[in-house]
């Protein structure tokens, strides 16, 4: 990988000058002072999006009232977003990737320079540049801080001569097996440059599956890309942003990025009162699952281009108005991670062309408004024991009411319910489908079953109508 040396002068923290990226990525180039090209960085084999081949990862490690987050695509290069706490010098995150056997970051990114968020820059780049296989590149928002930390971090760039690019909305990096794309800091800055409100923010496309990290933006911040991108940020996860806070994971923010489920990274005693009640309040009312690394532990997200499954160190309550009810886990905890849950990309509406009952084509198609917004395979304990946590959320995606009395919902083997009649399902509400036994209600319906239905390794979920006709196919 070609490095470019990055030379800048420290004399307060506005003055930060860092070799641009508009439109290139951090590979190729000349090794030299200049940057490579965009001809030097293209990137033939990035799929097309709706395209996923392999597995990528995504761990959310559990560093207390910081951040810190590796990814791993289909092509094994590394991402490392933050790096944790300045008090702790960056140990818990490496130890956590030497766990993980990761001997290279190919991609390094600061989503901000506070204390929080590069508190182990300097360590990890020293530890990768000396002990194991380097730093590809380091990508930085541009503001600097006026702490010793950020200058331990710039002293360490220097020192080990790694590529550093300032890198703002629009710019590219290249990271093989996924598609990735800078949506901020914009030009100019917003908010008179204040780092919070300038974070790097990023959104990372596995196939259907689609990752929105935004730092710790705020409120100035998120308005903007809901106002540049609107339902462009549509995300199967959302990185809670700035740990949760009422300033951040705004209503219209969440309305445009419509996540499946969100993650919070801070710690369970924080002095800031991070995740708020407020931001708590506004996932609760969008029946948003939300996992906290501070009851949760480490998360670690796997996307196979179709379904994100999540696993994490300990089970916990999901609900986000419930999430202070779980025990704590200490950030430098080495259980291993259980699978807990699946979440399946946004389903795409039914291509095959229905039959209407006139014996023409019909041109309506509501039937393809239902979607899955979650499969919970894994019930908490043993799944025999505990039949009604393992469900499937069906949501109705469209602007009609569904008339589902009559349905019929399959697994691969061809376990099958049926919808009882009068059942309708209206625009934006959802139902959750629980394997046991219970009394149906217009938001929970049950399966009774007396066993498991959905496999916890893969299944595929069918639903058809009273008429027979695939309305839904999604696997998981």
């Amino acid at each position: 990988m070609g490095r470019s040396r990055w030379v800048g002068t420290l004399l307060v923290a506005a003055l930060l000058v860092l070799a641009g990226c508009s439109g290139i990525a951090a590979n190729g180039g000349d090794g030299g002072a200049n940057p490579p090209t965009a001809t030097e960085t293209a990137t033939p084999n990035t799929p097309s999006p709706g395209e996923a081949n392999g597995t990528l990862e995504v761990h959310f490690i559990n560093v207390g009232q910081s951040a810190a987050t590796l990814l791993v695509s289909p092509d094994n290069e590394t991402m490392l977003i933050d790096s944790g706490d300045f008090t702790d010098d960056g140990e818990h995150v490496l130890q956590y990737l030497d766990r993980q056997n990761i001997d290279r970051i190919d991609h390094f990114v600061v989503s901000h320079n506070d204390a929080d968020h590069i508190g182990g820059n300097a360590a990890v780049i020293r530890h990768y540049e000396t002990e194991e296989n380097g730093i590809g590149a380091v990508y930085d928002p541009g503001i600097g801080a006026s702490t010793q930390t950020y200058e331990r971090y710039l002293d360490a760039v220097e020192a080990h001569n790694v590529t550093l690019y300032e890198t703002r909305e629009g710019d590219r990096i290249r990271f093989s097996g996924v598609e990735t794309t800078v949506l901020g800091p914009p030009e100019p800055y917003l908010e008179n440059e204040a780092r919070n409100e300038n974070s790097i923010v990023l959104r990372i496309e596995h196939g259907e599956t689609s990752f929105l990290f935004p730092g710790d933006a705020e409120d100035d911040q998120e308005e903007y890309l809901v106002e540049r991108y609107g339902t462009e940020l549509r995300s199967t996860v959302l990185k809670a942003g700035h740990h949760g806070s009422a300033s951040s994971t705004s209503g219209p923010l969440l309305d445009a990025a419509s996540p499946r489920t969100v993650v919070v990274s801070s710690a369970y005693d924080s002095q800031y009162g991070h995740p708020s009640n407020e931001t708590l309040q506004r996932l609760a009312a969008r029946s948003i699952p939300t996992y906290w690394t501070a009851t949760h532990g480490d998360i670690v997200l796997a996307s196979n281009g179709t379904a994100v499954t999540v696993s994490t160190q300990q089970a916990a309550p999901t609900e986000p108005l419930s999430l202070r009810s779980g025990d704590p886990i200490a950030p430098d905890a080495t259980d291993p991670v259980t699978q807990r849950a699946t979440y399946l990309a946004c389903s795409s509406p039914r291509t095959d062309t229905p039959v209407a009952t006139d014996g023409g084509t019909s041109t309506e198609n509501t039937s393809g408004d239902l979607v899955i917004d979650r499969v919970r395979a894994d019930a908490a304990g043993d799944d025999r024991d505990n039949l009604n946590d393992e469900y499937v959320v069906f949501r109705n995606a469209g602007a009609e009411p569904l008339e589902m009395g009559g349905w019929m919902v399959a697994d691969e083997a061809d376990h099958t319910y049926t919808v009882p009649d009068g059942f309708t399902l209206e625009p934006g509400d959802t139902v959750t489908l629980h394997t046991g036994s219970g009394t149906d209600t217009d938001t929970d319906l049950y399966w009774g079953s007396g066993r498991p239905i959905w496999n916890n390794g893969g299944d595929t979920v069918t639903v058809t109508d009273a008429d027979n006709e695939t309305v839904l196919e999604r696997s998981y």
